[in-house]
């Protein structure tokens, strides 16, 4: 019996020695258990919020209700727009607000009523300049072995709807510009997922080709025939771009002002008075890098023989003194952010205070932008046009930008964001240079530094 006692105990020192062994191996133990269990004290504060919580979601019950109230929604200063345009179901909130600069200001000039330009006939030529970008990038890597991270960023990347300012310089530059009349969206324009992988798939294929090809093989000729399809499949999912067409200009009160007949060039360099390589830059507030200076994104472009992405960082202040003086000329930006964090839907509102997700939950969240960063917590998600700030004693309060989810989404088609919510959660900005401080523009005389275009900080908007 006294043997039988001892064997017992020994084994359960035995496993009490193991389970120890495992915990310090990583491995959860039975003591590391209840030690974990005593974070839910199961009292009455946290059964009701588990009650509350198994008939709503956490969203919904974190709402603030000190923070309920509508926000004010008068601004100081404006952009004259008209129109909110929607991106529906793509990731072309890129092309819709570089569009959308531009249909500000040339519905100020000319006293336009409804207008906008073909987001379709752009996204074409952007998603063919992307398959021939792909196809070539897979070209110049052919030497690479396939596990090399540029080759497997290519195959992982081989195509997309998102993109950045940069693309909608480029392609714009390079293909002119219609009005949507002229070519209207479709519905694989506006629901893009099917078109997509469909492409992506082929273009993967071909991509094995190319690399498998002798070294006899004329590469560039093959490349021709693939970039053949894809042209075929864009034109029968959103239709055969124009390259001449008729327009007639009417002004906001519907009257007729002038009938003539266009190329996409000629639409575009008489209506866009801006030199969309030249006469813009980039601006962010990267918190992982210095300020002061010039980054590029190798390989980060929508167009193979355009520009990478290139910016200059800044701290945010900085970025608001451009943004109030742009506004305040009537000129619209090109703006990004972390649209999905502490977004209220139903009052169209970014604010810190809107949800209370500590005292729901019981913890805190304590990283600070740039933590949030590092560990993939935030970025940039969405681009959307910058339209007015509210300047109170000298100081910004609140921002309004022109959103691409239609007029039935937040505030009337727009989001108002607070003055601190743009501190966390603002990353780029577009503008016209003439806004552009001497120094920053001395910055801008750098040689870039180089980061990889698989950076999470670099991902396109959608």
């Amino acid at each position: 019996m006294k043997k039988t006692i001892l064997f017992i105990a020994a084994a359960f020192a035995v496993a009490q020695i193991a389970s120890a062994q495992d915990a310090g191996k990583g491995g959860i133990s039975a003591q590391m258990l209840k030690e974990i269990q005593s974070g839910y004290k199961g009292d009455a504060s946290d059964r009701a919020i588990r009650n509350a919580l198994n008939k709503a979601g956490i969203a919904t019950l974190a709402e603030n209700a000190d923070n309920a109230a509508m926000i004010d929604t008068h601004f100081s200063d404006r952009v004259k727009t008209k129109g909110i345009t929607n991106q529906q179901s793509s990731g072309r909130c890129w092309l819709f607000t570089g569009l959308n600069v531009l249909r500000a200001s040339m519905i100020d000039k000319y006293n336009l009523g409804s207008f906008t330009f073909s987001q379709s006939y752009v996204f074409f030529y952007d998603q063919l300049e992307k398959a021939n970008l792909f196809l070539q990038g897979v070209i110049d890597t052919k030497d690479l072995p396939f596990n090399d991270r540029k080759v497997d960023w290519l195959f992982s990347n081989p195509l997309g709807d998102g993109g950045t300012f940069t693309g909608v310089a480029d392609l714009v530059s390079k293909y002119g510009l219609v009005p949507s009349s002229v070519m209207p969206e479709s519905f694989s324009a506006n629901n893009t997922s099917a078109m997509s992988s469909n492409l992506k798939l082929k273009l993967r294929e071909d991509g094995l080709r190319l690399r498998e090809a002798g070294k006899k093989a004329d590469l560039q000729a093959m490349k021709v025939e693939m970039l053949k399809e894809v042209y075929h499949v864009l034109a029968i999912c959103l239709g055969v771009p124009p390259t001449e067409f008729e327009w007639t200009m009417y002004n906001s009160k519907d009257e007729a002002v002038s009938t003539k007949t266009y190329t996409p060039m000629s639409f575009y360099k008489e209506f866009v008075e801006d030199d969309l390589c030249n006469d813009y830059i980039m601006i962010m507030n990267d918190p992982l890098r210095e300020y002061g200076k010039v980054y590029e994104i190798d390989y980060d472009r929508h167009v193979y023989d355009g520009h990478n992405w290139l910016y200059v960082n800044l701290p945010v202040d900085r970025i608001k003194e451009m943004a109030i003086a742009s506004i305040r000329d009537n000129k619209a930006m090109y703006f990004s952010c972390d649209v999905k964090k502490f977004y209220d839907r139903k009052k169209g509102v970014l604010d810190l205070n809107n949800f209370d997700y500590s005292s729901l939950l019981g913890i805190s969240f304590n990283m600070n932008k740039e933590e949030r960063v590092r560990t993939h917590a935030s970025g940039s998600s969405h681009a959307m046009t910058l339209i007015a700030v509210d300047v109170k004693d000298g100081k910004p309060v609140k921002w309004m930008v022109e959103n691409s989810w239609g007029a039935d989404s937040g505030y009337k088609g727009n989001l108002i964001m607070t003055d601190q919510w743009f501190d966390e959660y603002m990353f780029r900005l577009v503008v016209n240079k003439k806004y552009v401080p001497a120094d920053v523009l001395e910055m801008m005389k750098q040689k870039p530094i180089c980061l990889p275009v698989w950076d999470p900080m670099f991902l396109p908007e959608e």
